[in-house]
Formats: C-alpha cells, sequence, structure tokens
C-alpha cells in the first residue's frame, strides 16, 4: 500500500477524494492547514466537520496550529487582490508548500489537495504549484482534478448524509469581505 499525504481545505471538499483515494488502494492520511480562516469560530467550525469525516472513514489527520498572523504576513502585499488573483495564488502555495513539508516529515513520497474539487478554483494553478512544490522536496505530485465526474455536487450530497458543516465563503477575511459585499 502507498502513502499518501491529503490537504484537506474542508471537510466538504475532502468527502470525494478521502473514500476514492482508499479505493484506489492509497493509505491516506489528511493534513489541514487552517490559518487562511477567519475569524476564529469558522475555524472551529469546519475542524469539528472535518474530525467527523476523518473518523467516519478512520484516516488520521495531522492538524497545523492556528495561526491566522502567520497567514496574513504570508499573503502580506496582496490585501487588495480580487478573489481568484494572486492573494489566492499565493494562499495555495502557503498550504502546498507546508503539506509537502509534512509529508517529508512523515516518509510519504505522495501528496495532493482536495482544492480541485471548487468550481471556484483554478486547477490549472492549483496543480501546477502542487507540481512546482513536489520538485523541490523530492515528492511525487498526484495530479487530480476531483471536480471531474460532478465531483462537486457529489461532495454536496455526501455532506449532507454525513451531516457536515458547509461553509459560503473559502474561508480568509477577504473572501468574507467579498461575500458581504466589503464588509465584515
Amino acid at each position: 500500500m502507498r502513502d499518501l499525504l491529503l490537504h484537506i481545505c474542508c471537510a466538504p471538499d475532502a468527502s470525494v477524494p478521502i473514500p476514492e483515494l482508499l479505493n484506489e488502494g492509497w493509505n491516506v492520511r489528511g493534513y489541514f492547514y487552517g490559518s487562511n480562516i477567519h475569524p476564529y469560530d469558522e475555524y472551529l467550525k469546519r475542524l469539528e466537520a472535518l474530525r467527523i469525516l476523518t473518523a467516519h472513514y478512520g484516516i488520521e489527520c495531522e492538524i497545523e496550529d492556528y495561526e491566522p498572523d502567520e497567514w496574513l504576513e504570508g499573503i502580506r502585499g496582496l490585501e487588495c487582490e480580487p478573489e481568484c488573483g494572486k492573494r489566492c495564488t499565493r494562499c495555495f502555495e502557503i498550504q502546498l508548500e507546508r503539506c509537502a513539508e509534512k509529508a517529508e516529515r512523515f516518509g510519504y513520497e505522495n501528496f495532493c489537495t482536495t482544492l480541485t474539487i471548487s468550481p471556484h478554483k483554478n486547477v490549472t494553478i492549483i496543480n501546477s504549484i502542487g507540481d512546482s512544490v513536489s520538485g523541490l522536496h523530492g515528492l511525487i505530485w498526484q495530479n487530480r482534478i476531483w471536480r471531474k465526474n460532478n465531483g462537486f455536487l457529489r461532495s454536496v450530497r455526501a455532506s449532507k448524509e454525513l451531516g457536515l458543516y458547509r461553509q459560503n465563503y473559502c474561508g480568509c477575511v477577504f473572501s468574507q469581505r467579498h461575500l458581504n459585499g466589503g464588509s465584515v
């Protein structure tokens, strides 16, 4: 059985990749970054949903410490970027870099992300970042587009079946402002 570290952006988005990877014979371990999520109450809701999902599938999940100031420092200068712009690309880089570092620490050769299930995210950019980060760490990037074959709709259905909290914005303070018409 091959080991794979799965970067999980949220439980609903992982509800399709986890069972598919397990069915393919991967030994899956989750990785949740979460420092990009605002406010803290929202982070806690997403973390609880993740714990429900990983318990359901019987997989371990590494949870990074919640350090939003560190994330804000990582995207400094990109605060005024539009949604799906350079700030989001930098956020993906931060998360996938941290996942690659964990994969190395655990001795995993393979990693991938749940980010590509969202119809709102650019899968070409995400997989390009994954390829680049994997090369820097001597890892193998599992290039997946989870939204294929109605992946997003299947994740909505699975989330309802499992009673998972499903958020209505990406997670950061800037996406929350965008959702609320510019105010938080």
